[in-house]
């Protein structure tokens, strides 16, 4: 939502300054231009890419016009999960958890919050941590290996972004080209009259103004999109590393839970009280 809305706002302040600045819109329809700076854009932006980055494009595409959908309710309930399992732990040994991990998807306390599980990467996050737990029963490197897998999946995420933001960054020097090319062709009728010529390089200069607009106003707005949708859901992470990591540590359930809570960002934290309720209620 935000991004329609900010681009809306772009959109209406370039086209509504121009408008009471007296601009006449039909100048700024150049198709030649647009097609020079766009296609020099995607084309260098596609020939970058590697298979396996492209593939990456393509899927964080949703996540430009979507949202990471952190919520206070989210963060409860994935509190609520770690709760459940760390609690059985804390009852009927580490090895009663086994069953759980080994199959979240037939497990009853994964069941029971179904928006969490149905998230596979958080699935796997949760479960292969408590997996290498279980086999060896040291503590030690735990909590390494989920700072190594977080960092991964954070790399992971920002590829796209900066994909993207490198794009935009480009799209000004692709307007200079089309600038460039619109004065070639503008000398080329250096004996036409004042009001031709006014009219071409009018429209040349169109070419730098696309390019600047495209880069600052819509794709770079894109890439930052993308990588702050990438640090939101670290801090998701983060939060779930905490917990595991302080139960593994041997707190108490509720404790363990607690460091999780601690590390989530205050717009989505819950209180105390809040949490406690949530735990107890299921």
């Amino acid at each position: 939502m935000y991004i329609f809305i900010g681009l809306g706002i772009v959109v209406l302040s370039v086209a509504g300054g121009y408008m009471l600045a007296g601009g006449n819109f039909s100048i700024l329809v150049q198709p030649a231009e647009y097609i020079i700076i766009l296609g020099c854009g995607l084309g260098a932006f596609f020939g970058s890419q590697t298979k396996y980055t492209w593939s990456l494009v393509v899927s964080s595409i949703k996540h430009v016009f979507g949202d990471p959908s952190s919520s206070k309710g989210k963060y409860l309930e994935t509190l609520a999960l770690l709760y459940a399992l760390f609690s059985k732990m804390h009852r009927e040994g580490v090895i009663s958890i086994e069953g759980d991990i080994e199959r979240p998807e037939s497990s009853p306390i994964f069941s029971k919050y179904p928006t969490i599980s149905g998230k596979q990467r958080t699935v796997n996050f949760i479960s292969d941590t408590l997996r290498v737990y279980l086999t060896t029963g040291d503590p030690a490197d735990i909590d390494s290996l989920m700072t190594v897998d977080m960092a991964t999946m954070h790399e992971e995420e920002l590829l796209p972004a900066h994909g993207v933001s490198h794009m935009a960054d480009s799209l000004p020097g692709m307007g200079i080209v089309a600038a460039v090319l619109g004065v070639v062709l503008t000398m080329g009728m250096i004996n036409e009259p004042p009001e031709v010529l006014g009219h071409h390089i009018g429209a040349a200069l169109v070419g730098t103004f696309i390019g600047i607009l495209f880069c600052y106003g819509i794709f770079g707005p894109m890439g930052a999109k993308l990588e702050n949708y990438a640090h939101e859901e670290h801090f998701y992470y983060n939060a779930i590393k905490e917990a595991v990591a302080a139960a593994i540590r041997g707190c108490t359930p509720l404790i363990a839970v607690e460091y999780g809570r601690r590390a989530i960002p205050y717009p989505f934290r819950p209180g105390f009280g809040e949490m406690e309720e949530k735990l107890k209620s299921g």
